[in-house]
């Protein structure tokens, strides 16, 4: 199989050992009593297309053209029709059956892409833990939360190397789930506002146990409109940041929160044009809080730790739920420390609480 068939990943051992993790597309085609395994013919018509000739395919097998020519005999046999036909000066070519049977393989190849990427990053984490005694690091694409921030920051600080163990990588939810579903990270973290997952649209609603995926709540958090200390705009409702002059700062496109304000405005029937500073983008909770407090904005939504940690007022516009997710398969101790600790952390913290499980 050449790699538009097969997820690979190569990991480095102890003692300098090589590994190559390879899933690709398999099983068999039954018909009758004769049984051909999919990940053969895939090689037979990978090499025949590239090379135009037998003998590419005997080479991809590191077979005599005798040999691979009896091969492609029996599968000929098997399947009650001719999967290639010469052609004077071409070499040669696959018949018409043969090319719409490839491009079925490619076509379920191409949509199980994804999944095997992500399935080959859990095989790849469990092997190198077994070969070698150490997991390695996991990706953790997440969108910004202050309680996960810190703690991954302190199992950094009490145990060294530890930092390694979950690298995190801060981005919008819609990004972070994406790049969980194209095997881009090994975990993802994000929220959907009041939304539950499989209400929340594209990609939210792929992360279920039918892909293979399990969905772990962390807490919950209460998010809101943060506001200059004293509220001197006199903010009450959504209405009011139209009013003249009101400056308000928003999230990135992406992100959950920025997801939220916008369905806030769509349920009020407010435009974004007349939110001034709607385009106006921070990427972090503190970062708006940092613009609010500094006076270049007067409004934000944000979590109420940012809020607390600046000493700015905060209007509350619900709570919702941060979840994380990873691959079934994905067995990680350091993970599961993750998920304790925060959950953990949330009983205690102003602004978060536990969440239903």
């Amino acid at each position: 199989m050449n790699d538009s068939y097969d997820a690979i990943n190569m990991i480095q051992t102890s003692d300098d050992a090589v590994i190559s993790v390879v899933l690709g597309l398999g099983g068999t085609i039954r018909i009758g009593e004769n049984a051909l395994t999919v990940s053969d013919l895939t090689v037979m018509f990978d090499a025949i297309t590239r090379t135009g000739s037998v003998q590419g395919f005997a080479d991809a097998l590191g077979l005599s053209y005798r040999a691979a020519w009896a091969r492609l005999q029996a599968y000929e046999t098997a399947l009650g029709r001719p999967l290639v036909r010469k052609t004077r000066g071409h070499g040669t070519a696959l018949t018409a059956f043969g090319a719409a049977l490839a491009d079925a393989f490619t076509a379920a190849a191409t949509t199980l892409e994804a999944g095997l990427d992500r399935e080959t990053r859990a095989v790849e984490h469990r092997l190198r833990r077994l070969m070698s005694g150490e997991a390695g690091a996991l990706t953790l694409a997440a969108s910004h939360d202050p309680l996960l921030v810190e703690v991954l920051t302190e199992a950094m600080s009490a145990e060294p190397g530890a930092g390694a163990a979950v690298e995190l990588s801060v981005t919008g939810s819609s990004a972070a789930v994406q790049r969980l579903l194209d095997g881009g990270a090994d975990a993802a973290g994000f929220h959907c506002g009041a939304l539950a997952p499989e209400a929340a649209g594209a990609p939210f609603a792929s992360i279920n146990a039918g892909a293979g995926l399990v969905l772990h709540p962390l807490f919950e958090r209460e998010q809101g409109l943060l506001l200059a200390p004293g509220n001197p705009r006199g903010i009450r409702t959504v209405a009011d940041l139209t009013a003249p002059g009101l400056r308000y700062v928003n999230r990135q496109k992406g992100s959950g929160t920025r997801d939220w304000f916008d369905r806030i405005l769509a349920q009020a029937g407010l435009p974004a044009a007349a939110i001034h500073g709607y385009t106006v983008e921070e990427f972090t909770h503190q970062a708006v809080a940092a613009v609010i407090a500094c006076g270049a904005a007067d409004a934000g939504l944000a979590v109420r730790a940012a809020a607390d940690r600046l000493g700015l007022d905060f209007l509350s516009v619900g709570w919702e739920t941060y979840y994380l997710a990873a691959s079934r398969s994905l067995a990680s101790p350091a993970l599961d420390a993750l998920v304790t600790a925060a959950r953990r952390r949330a009983r205690s913290t102003p602004g978060y609480r536990a969440a239903d499980l």
